[in-house]
């Protein structure tokens, strides 16, 4: 599987170099053949039902065209959508409207209220559309949130920012399809932010382009072969003390359920021993896991231990103190949520962070993020890719930022975005069990890149495994999740020793 992901200027490019090698509408006719083909897949039995293209006034609308001639000649009853006054404002959009007059295909000029569609063909903008959808454009995309049928969308759903997955404008509105086939090459806007929402099952056609024409990728989908190289069964002959041990740091009165899920996903993830370093007196045990190990904070030592600093630790002046010590020492780290909070506020911290060589992870949600580049929370999901890799620069860590298609990032400025996990995840804890795997795999061996692209796919995974078994999304629970990346980590290894 292709995991290359290119930005709208990439694309750009490769647009042009393609061009160069061809006739003019070669490529527009390509992916009107490549559309019309999985639409066919699509519909399957139902081919005796209509078909709604919407063109919009583009190319894009343009590979619509191409793709409703084809789909007439093919027997299907197809019906294009130009809105009033609409004209092709390229060459190409033009010669491919002629095509679909000459034939079969139905035009027709607004939104018919009660027509039964078979599937509908989001072809009104592409990778180019800047600025939100207004107008009769804004009123059509809207209302098929009113229709029954499968939407397919053309390159990218009309209204999403390519690049970065978010609708454009701060009150835009984009097509949420089922399915988006994209030309060309992936885009990262279909994975992360409201890009899986949009998007739907996402098919990559290159429309016969080079493999040579392709420049090195902006990003690239996270998946198990990143990690594959760390995936090995387990000698009898060892110990406790060969996979490492891991110190959760956290815990402030009334937050120590935070600091006991972290160290259950560290536990289940596979560490050897797990320890929960207390700020404030709590629980003396887990009486679900008694065999995580409870001390104080200010009384434990780090050295030789992994430490995941954060889960509920607050914002405390006692907070403070754990976590200098932990920058202080040569502890591989993975820094969440109130640790995160306290480095956003301290030059200080962020400037110890900076300049440790032992491995660090950040964990960061949205808001967190913010904090630490003294911005918002809207502004770091405007585009998530940058935000994540500014802050692997500034930290000199490799950086996890959670949410719908988290971003990996890397203090060279490498991306990775995760396609594992579903809405399960968003529930109180989740995030803490995350961290506790990712300490895990710190622990046993694994570098800070190959740990955060491997917690974060496990994760999503494990929640993925838990729906699949009619466990969520709606009602999933932190508390389940370590025990699913459990199996999911155990089959993993099971099929890399098969390989």
């Amino acid at each position: 599987m292709n995991t290359d992901l290119y930005s709208v200027a990439q694309l750009r490019e490769i647009e042009r170099a393609a061009y160069a090698g061809v006739e003019p509408g070669t490529l527009m006719r390509r992916a009107g053949e490549a559309a019309a083909r999985f639409a066919l897949e699509l519909l399957g039995e139902r081919r005796d039902r209509p078909v709604l293209l919407l063109a919009g006034p583009g190319n894009n609308g343009g590979d619509a065209l191409e793709m409703a001639a084809i789909l007439a000649d093919a027997g299907v009853d197809a019906t294009v959508l130009h809105l009033p006054g609409q004209r092709e404002t390229t060459d190409e959009a033009a010669s491919a409207h002629e095509r679909a007059r000459a034939g079969t295909v139905g035009f027709i000029d607004m939104l018919p209220p009660d027509a039964d569609w078979a599937l509908v063909v989001d072809g009104l903008f592409g990778i180019g559309l800047t600025r939100p959808l207004d107008g009769e454009y804004r009123e059509l995309v809207a209302s098929l949130d009113s229709l029954r049928c499968p939407i397919l969308a053309l390159d990218v759903p009309s209204g999403l920012d390519a690049d970065t997955g978010a609708v454009i404008g701060p009150d835009g509105i984009a097509v949420r399809a089922t399915h988006t086939i994209t030309f060309l090459a992936d885009k990262p806007g279909l994975h992360t932010a409201d890009g899986r929402d949009h998007a739907g099952q996402v098919q990559v056609e290159a429309l016969g382009v080079s493999p040579e024409l392709l420049p090195a990728p902006a990003a690239r989908l996270a998946s198990a072969d990143v990690f594959a190289g760390r995936l090995s069964a387990r000698r009898h002959n060892t110990h406790k003390g060969s996979f490492g041990d891991v110190a959760i740091v956290g815990g402030a009165h009334g937050m120590a359920g935070a600091a006991v899920l972290a160290a259950r996903g560290a536990m289940y993830a596979g560490a050897g021993r797990t320890f929960v370093a207390m700020l404030d007196p709590g629980p003396g045990y887990d009486s679900v896991q008694p065999e995580i190990m409870f001390r104080l904070a200010d009384d434990f030592d780090h050295a030789g231990r992994t430490l995941v600093i954060g889960p509920g630790m607050g914002g405390s002046a006692n907070a403070m103190r754990p976590l200098a010590k932990a920058l202080g020492s040569d502890s591989p780290l993975v820094i969440d949520a109130d640790a995160i909070n306290l480095i956003g506020a301290s030059p200080d911290l962020l400037g110890r962070l900076a300049g440790r060589s032992a491995p660090a992870i950040l964990t960061p949600h949205p808001l967190e993020a913010a904090r630490l580049l003294g911005t918002t929370a809207a502004v770091i999901q405007a585009d998530r890719l940058a935000s994540a890799r500014e802050m692997a620069l500034r930290s000199n860590a490799t950086v996890i930022l959670k949410g719908s298609g988290s971003v990996i990032a890397h203090p060279d400025g490498a991306l990775l975005i995760n396609p594992t996990g579903n809405a399960g995840l968003a529930t109180a804890g989740s995030g803490d069990v995350l961290a506790g795997i990712c300490g895990a795999l710190l622990a046993q061996g694994w570098p800070a890149w190959e740990a955060a692209a491997g917690s974060a796919w496990i994760h999503g995974a494990a929640a993925d495994l838990l729906v699949a078994h009619g466990v969520g999304p709606i009602g999933m629970t932190a508390g389940e999740l370590p025990a699913a990346a459990r199996a999911v980590l155990n089959l993993l290894v099971l099929e890399s020793a098969r390989t």
